[in-house]
């Protein structure tokens, strides 16, 4: 199965998706992490389109999605949220389940807590929760900070597999498609991340300004049913956030993965079944 293409403005600005699977399916929307795309989720979204339709954009600044004129309004959870919500409300869907990798986590539990509350039925948090570690958000930015040139895909590639090693991804195919799907060209011919750098700018104004994320009001406003997936190495959500995750809010299902860090792939068949089980539950 392939996914249809299609493109929404959403508070504004034009926002690229995917959408897979029937249109009178119980909805999802899937939510890549700060510097990722909709195709993250391609293995996922092709196993679950039996069962739903999977709506999976391309957050602005990524991918084929428009490029803020104002990143420091607009590249930030609260405007992320907005644009979720308009999301919904365009293509009438009353009830969803939510799926969210990183920073789509952090848009889900903001959603899930305010004006989707109620229409969020089951919401996944993959490695994120109300408060990150700084650590990560620091190695983060040595990366999405100065992003890098390349003169061909194969070196694209290896330095993804570098920076990305903690995924975890299963094989050498989804590593090649991770990065033919995250690259754009430069007016020189090299490649680069398919990212607006000014994502970076701000994440890192965020970060020194001590807000980068802390959400625990917002968590425990949440009453979707919850499950919290954890990279067992994960250097951005610690052990005792996750923790305090299941005993308070929602008190979500927790469930580590070992072996990885931040964040699982959620691309091979034993995460998938683990998501697939609790969307249907």
């Amino acid at each position: 199965m392939t996914p249809a293409s299609i493109y929404l403005t959403l508070a504004g600005r034009n926002v690229h998706l995917l959408d897979w699977g029937r249109a009178d399916a119980p909805a999802v929307i899937l939510w890549h992490g700060l510097n990722r795309n909709a195709h993250d989720f391609d293995r996922l979204a092709a196993a679950l389109a039996g069962r739903y339709r999977l709506l999976v954009p391309d957050t602005i600044g990524r991918g084929l999605s428009e490029w803020s004129p104002k990143p420091d309004e607009e590249y930030t959870v609260p405007f992320y949220a907005r644009q979720a919500v308009e999301l919904a409300d365009q293509l009438g869907l009353q009830t969803l389940r939510w799926v969210g990798t990183s920073m789509g986590g952090l848009i889900g539990m903001v959603a899930a807590a305010t004006a989707l509350k109620g229409r969020i039925s089951h919401l996944v948090l993959n490695d994120v929760g109300p408060a990150i570690a700084p650590g990560a958000v620091q190695r983060i930015l040595q990366y999405a900070g100065n992003p890098p040139a390349f003169a061909t895909l194969p070196e694209a590639e290896q330095y993804f597999r570098t920076i990305y090693a903690s995924f975890g991804i299963a094989d050498d195919a989804g590593w090649r498609r991770l990065a033919e799907t995250s690259l754009r060209r430069l007016p020189d011919g090299r490649f680069t991340p398919h990212t607006d750098p000014a994502v970076a700018t701000v994440l890192a104004r965020q970060a020194a300004a001590g807000n980068a994320g802390d959400a625990w009001p917002l968590y425990d406003q949440i009453t979707a049913k919850t499950l919290l997936i954890r990279g067992a190495e994960s250097d951005l959500l610690a052990t005792e956030t996750a923790a305090e995750m299941t005993r308070r809010g929602p008190r979500a299902i927790r469930i580590d993965i070992p072996g990885i860090g931040h964040a699982p792939a959620l691309d091979n068949p034993e995460q998938i079944a683990l998501v697939a089980g609790f969307l249907a539950g």
